[in-house]
């Protein structure tokens, strides 16, 4: 299927009327790229055409612009003259598979009017940078009969105060090992019948943070599926929040890329290790419950939440549906390489950091590795103005993909994802629930 024909209808319509809108204050912008789905063949000549008013008025003025590839820095810049608000800008084109971002702005200091629009080009061709390394299924094998081997070990606090009229909660904590834990929110929907509930399991977010529950998740409520809302740090998410920021600091080894940053020197010492094997260890527990259906887990996350879903499914067999927003963690390295662009944690902001010894760890927990492993269903949804987790990785890890797969592209979304997406993921999981 052709990357056009995965472009849902809003999100067509949406390009072709006002590609790009941010409101401020004074200022509105709508941005429209000359390709309605803002998808451009290798060596095609694109442009966006722009439209600018303050207080609703139409504006005239000069804007400035820079285009770079997606999140390096600007090897193009010029300057546009706004007539009834109205101005075109070149953005040219590119020679290989990859994003161009065009930065456009209005005067200078706090009170400029600025916008943004990255323009993919035969992005469904990217090819990531990391390689798959010979022994990855033999590494990864070896950890989890290591971790399996040990007894599993849980407390489990019930959580009366967060329970809903159709849910009850228990706080529960997972052992990894003697060191490493993770705590994780346990929703299991009331007066069901033994064995007939799905699962679902929401990795977090990157930072060192309490667990978030968003209000989405009614959806899954509404499915009568067992939650599962993890932390990933062992910390007890009914901490003060203090207690987060000193963690935060301890896992900071001086390299400035935080707990992402811990020995990465060393696959058998990155600090992600005992993150991937917990995702293993929560399934051993929550495939114990007598509530579930005995056929269906499902993994479901956004950012770093997306990246651990895709491990999940790259690690455990058990899994048999995996949702991915905007996924971090994946083609890590790829700064290492002239010209390419790396995803989050963006390694390139702390020079010195991808060693040889760190690149070679890095393809060890990358996200793209774990793709090429997944074999069961996977749904993907992501932005093309996001800066986090670039499109140009994003799609690394969608072409990286051989398994039944859907595309949910978002052209306008920066790091985020709207409530219409989410209840479009739900939708999409129907079809595929045993």
């Amino acid at each position: 299927m052709s990357l056009k024909k995965l472009l849902s209808a809003a999100c067509i319509l949406a390009a072709g009327f006002c590609a790009r809108a941010q409101f401020y204050s004074d200022w509105s912008w709508f941005s429209v790229p000359d390709h309605a789905d803002w998808t451009y063949q290798v060596g095609e000549d694109a442009s966006v055409e722009v439209f600018l008013s303050k207080y609703g008025i139409p504006y005239d003025g000069t804007l400035t612009y820079t285009v770079s590839d997606d999140v390096m820095q600007p090897d193009t810049q010029g300057t546009a003259e706004l007539h009834g608000g109205r101005a075109r800008i070149p953005v040219g084109t590119r020679s290989t598979p990859g994003f161009r971002n065009v930065q456009i702005r209005l005067g200078e200091g706090p009170g400029a009017a600025q916008t943004r629009v990255k323009l993919g080009f035969s992005p469904e061709k990217i090819v990531p940078v990391v390689e798959l390394p010979e022994d990855f299924n033999a590494f990864w094998k070896r950890e989890i009969a290591a971790m399996e081997a040990r007894p599993l070990r849980v407390r489990e606090i019930p959580q009366p105060v967060r329970d809903t009229p159709a849910e009850r909660c228990t706080l529960v904590n997972i052992s990894v090992d003697d060191e490493h834990s993770i705590y994780g929110y346990l929703y299991v929907p009331k007066d069901v019948a033994p064995g007939s509930c799905p699962i679902v399991i929401f990795p977090p977010g990157a930072g060192v943070n309490t667990i978030i529950v968003p209000g989405w998740h009614r959806y899954y409520t509404e499915r009568k599926f067992i939650r599962f809302v993890i932390e990933i740090h062992g910390l007890d998410p009914r901490s003060d929040t203090q207690v987060f920021r000193e963690a935060g600091r301890r896992l900071e080894t001086g390299n400035g890329a935080g707990y992402l940053g811990n020995g990465i020197e060393s696959r058998d010492d990155y600090y992600m290790k005992n993150v991937y094997l917990a995702m293993v260890r929560m399934i051993d527990y929550l495939t114990l419950l007598p509530e579930w259906d005995g056929k269906n887990v499902v993994v479901k996350g956004g950012s770093q939440g997306g990246a651990l879903s895709l491990v999940a499914a790259g690690l455990d067999p058990r899994v048999t549906i995996c949702i991915a927003d905007h996924p971090a963690l994946a083609d890590m390295a790829a700064y290492a390489t002239p010209g390419r662009t790396g995803g989050y944690p963006h390694f390139n902001h702390q020079p010195g950091i991808l060693t040889p010894a760190a690149v070679k760890t890095l393809a060890y927990y990358d996200v793209i590795n774990f793709a090429r492993q997944i074999k069961v269903p996977t749904q993907m949804s992501f932005g093309y103005n996001d800066d986090t987790c670039p499109p140009s990785t994003s799609f690394g890890v969608w072409n990286s993909l051989d398994c039944p797969k859907s595309l949910l592209l978002t052209p306008i979304n920066e790091h985020w994802a709207s409530e219409t997406t989410e209840a479009a993921h739900c939708t999409w999981l129907d079809g595929y629930l045993k």
